[in-house]
């Protein structure tokens, strides 16, 4: 949403709210003008009254959507809502969303810490269509195929981690056309337990978590050890927690999603089934399971307004 500077107390359209008393809803008279054109017959500007109905297809959208897609609109409401510096328009919008649907005004107001206040008066006085849901306006209605064609998939790596079952499990998530990635403080060479080399294709810095559906958290205790020291390690960790997304922690590695503050289990105390807990040893039977979980996105079990972690 682009945001006009306010200079002075104004603003870059008017009528407006801000623009020394002018109301918010402009009359006829000070509304649009035409141009005085001479016509041979008299020129109307009007709309069908069915045009003056401006809640009922906004309903229909937000009854359509699963509870936790009502739960993203509202803090996306909200996100925008506290940017804005009036209060009266904050309490307007709010108004205006109480004609939608009470459980969405109220989840707004909220979060903004202000009552709802009473509906903003409707344009007609004509009943209101009423529509049935539909899951075809509903994202998550849509399994999807199954498939993690396209996927990014985050590995982390520092020196001492174990590189046998991070290999395998990249070798399995690039059969199904999966984008993998080794997922370092610095570019370079990492040393594993083995021995065995890992190219860094890129650096927590340059890759945020945001751009990855998914991570692996590997075994090995040095490496752990050192990516637990690591700021943007734990930030990476945390972050792609938050976000629901299917994690992989091999051994060890649980020791770096304890210390970014996750969990393996949720709130109420049942398994996270986006969190995905094998052995280096079991690293293929443990990837099929991983995979499974990818091609779900995301795991909304997970979900805490505000977060804990």
């Amino acid at each position: 949403m682009h945001r006009q500077a306010v200079h002075r107390g104004r603003v870059a359209y008017e009528p407006n709210s801000l623009g020394g008393g002018c109301p918010f809803q402009a009359g006829r008279m000070t509304g649009f003008t035409s141009f005085p054109e001479p016509v041979a017959e008299d020129k109307v500007r009007g709309k069908p009254e069915k045009f003056a109905e401006h809640y009922a297809q906004a309903t229909l959208f937000w009854k359509s959507q699963t509870p936790i897609e009502q739960e993203h609109i509202i803090k996306a409401y909200r996100f925008e809502l506290t940017r804005v510096q009036t209060q009266a328009i904050r309490e307007r919008v709010v108004s205006m969303l109480a004609n939608v649907d009470p459980a969405l005004a109220q989840g707004v107001a909220a979060g903004l810490g202000i009552v709802v206040p009473a509906p903003m008066p409707l344009a007609t006085d004509l009943p209101a269509p009423v529509y049935e849901p539909s899951p075809a306006l509903s994202l998550r209605a849509r399994p999807g195929d199954g498939e993690i064609k396209a996927r990014r998939v985050a590995l982390l790596v520092a020196h001492g981690v174990e590189a046998d079952s991070l290999k395998a499990i990249y070798t399995a998530l690039i059969q199904d056309d999966a984008v993998p990635r080794f997922v370092g403080v610095q570019l370079g060479v990492v040393e594993s337990v083995s021995g065995t080399p890992i190219h860094v294709d890129i650096t927590f810095e340059a890759s945020p978590s945001v751009l990855y559906d998914a991570m692996v958290i590997p075994d090995g205790e040095a490496g752990i050890a050192a990516l637990v020291g690591v700021g943007p390690a734990l930030e990476f960790v945390r972050d792609q927690y938050r976000h629901c997304k299917p994690i992989l922690v091999l051994g060890a590695g649980a020791t770096l999603l304890e210390a970014a503050g996750a969990s393996l289990d949720l709130p109420g105390g049942e398994p996270d089934l986006g969190v995905i807990v094998g052995s280096a040893a079991d690293a293929v039977t443990t990837a099929a399971t991983f995979k499974a979980a990818i091609a779900q996105h995301r795991h909304f079990q997970r979900f805490m307004d505000p977060p804990q972690v």
